[in-house]
């Protein structure tokens, strides 16, 4: 019996895609898709639909699904439009065999139902498993990348490295900073690494605790860490929390916190106008002499 199903729906495939066309285009307003250009919703769809008649055709093969899970991703569209298109189908192709019979029992009825379940619910599951996985995999690669940019070490000039923080600081991030601190300290031979807080927009016990254990890091490599970027409410909440921040040199900004490098590695900032008026003022004297 299922076999002659399919034989009907796949014989009669033109009827049922159209039908199955009309469905589908009445849930474009207003629903996720309303945004999308006519002509890019209706290539879809015929690519959808032909997705799913391959896939009847040829059980097993997951090629085209696979393919068109990730085009759907690529797009940016939900995995509820593979779902509803799905049960639009199954509701089309029930009608539809549901016609083809002049006395419909509850066997046949039964028979229906189930040939178009075979035929709608491993679709179903190779392309949401498909379109999880490649999503997975997008969002795998996407927090490689941000991690790669969330603690980045900067040298400024030699000695001297500063390391920028923005957002929140999880147990997961403080590994990542703790990591790229020390290398990059051994890397860029670095005597102070400045730490800034700046953009870290609340600095709550654990954050300060993990910023004590890597600047503790740094002074065990013989380095020093000067924090930067205390916030008045930031240095209000560090002083109700008890935090001991006595250990290593904090600054309010990071001009200050440099101008602290720059003392520690024995240089200074030298106003070049200043010198050089001083220097043509003795040059004058000297001539008036």
């Amino acid at each position: 019996m299922d076999s002659r199903f399919k034989q009907l729906v796949i014989d009669n495939s033109d009827s049922i895609v159209q039908k199955w066309m009309n469905e589908i285009d009445s849930l474009k307003s207003g629903n996720y898709t309303a945004a999308i250009s006519d002509e890019l919703y209706e290539s879809t769809n015929r690519e959808f639909v032909n997705v799913i008649f391959t896939s009847i055709r040829n059980q097993g093969s997951t090629k085209a699904v696979e393919d068109f899970s990730e085009k759907i991703i690529n797009l940016g569209w939900p995995l509820s439009y593979i779902t509803d298109g799905l049960q639009v189908f199954r509701r089309v192709s029930t009608d539809y065999l549901l016609t083809q019979s002049d006395q419909v029992d509850s066997d046949y009825f039964s028979n229906v139902l189930t040939s178009v379940d075979n035929w709608v619910e491993p679709i179903i599951r190779e392309l949401v498993n498909e379109y999880s996985g490649s999503w997975e995999h997008i969002l795998s690669l996407q927090r490689l990348a941000l991690q790669e940019l969330s603690a980045p070490l900067i040298p400024v000039m030699e000695g001297i490295t500063i390391m920028p923080l923005i957002g929140t600081i999880d147990t997961e991030r403080a590994k990542l900073i703790m990591e790229n601190l020390l290398e990059g300290a051994i890397k860029h031979n670095s005597e102070v690494v400045l730490i800034d807080i700046t953009g870290v927009p609340v600095v709550d016990t654990m954050v300060a605790h993990h910023i004590i254990q890597a600047a503790e890091a740094v002074r065990l490599i013989g380095s020093t860490c000067i924090l930067v970027g205390i916030r008045p409410e930031i240095a209000q909440t560090i002083v109700n929390l008890g935090i001991d921040l006595s250990n290593f040199p904090t600054k309010s900004s990071l001009k200050k916190g440099f101008t602290k490098a720059l003392e520690i590695t024995g240089r200074h900032v030298v106003d070049i106008e200043a010198k050089q008026n001083n220097i043509e003022q003795i040059m004058d004297s000297l001539q008036g002499e």
